[in-house]
């Protein structure tokens, strides 16, 4: 009975303050208090399955909305997750649509994560087309879309926005990261961080981000190739 109103209530309060990010099932609730979130195929990895998510609009704000979907997440313990597709009439499986989707929630045990070590995602920004090089070679990457590579031990890699005042960076296997993902941000001028006169102007960024949040970036984007 107090599982029961505890679902309910959960319900409640999404319903009610999550109009876009709706926690739409709860089949069970875990106690784990992990701070990850990470993507999964739950055909090939021991998991549990605990209730659904679904996002309803559109918005380029994808922390905002990974935000959401990450409380909501954990307010039954999840810290596992996989896009659901929607059934279709012909029963072929449906490309994500970035204004509406399912997530799928797990609980995994760490041990039974798998190891992702030796992949690098480069991931383009949510509003514009980039030009970017990695070893050289020119890779066009359209917003809201990301591109995989895999790291042998002993490789460098070299990304680079290719654009005056921009960024390099040389990525390397590392067997202490599941994964490793970076997001090109656009132009940007800035205010002096310094609070000096001037401007700092930057013609591309290349930000490293946290699995949990490349791990939904890259479910919710479309992987180009190379």
């Amino acid at each position: 009975m107090r599982t029961t109103i505890k679902i309910f209530a959960i319900l409640f309060i999404n319903f009610t303050f999550g109009q876009n990010v709706i926690l739409s099932k709860v089949e069970k609730t875990a106690n784990n208090k992990d701070k990850f979130f990470y993507k999964i195929n739950p055909d090939f990895v021991k998991s549990q399955y605990l209730g659904e998510i679904e996002v309803q609009g559109f918005s380029n704000n994808d922390v905002a909305v990974f935000d959401l979907i990450y409380k909501k997440a954990k307010l039954i313990g999840a810290n596992a997750f996989t896009y659901k597709p929607f059934n279709s009439i012909d029963g072929k499986s449906v490309e994500i649509d970035s204004s509406h989707y399912l997530l799928s929630l797990y609980e995994v045990e760490k041990e039974d994560f798998p190891d992702q070590t030796n992949l690098l995602y480069v991931i383009s920004s949510s509003k514009k087309n980039q030009k970017i090089s990695i070893n050289n070679k020119l890779v066009e990457l359209p917003s809201r879309s990301f591109v995989l590579k895999k790291l042998l031990p002993g490789e460098i890699s070299t990304i680079s926005t290719r654009k005056f005042l921009g960024s390099s960076v040389k990525v390397m296997y590392n067997k202490y990261e599941n994964g490793q993902f970076f997001q090109i941000s656009p132009f940007k001028v800035n205010s002096n961080s310094y609070g000096k006169a001037g401007i700092n102007i930057k013609s591309g960024d290349i930000l490293k981000l946290e699995k949990s949040y490349g791990d939904f970036l890259t479910t919710i984007y479309k992987e180009v190739s190379q």
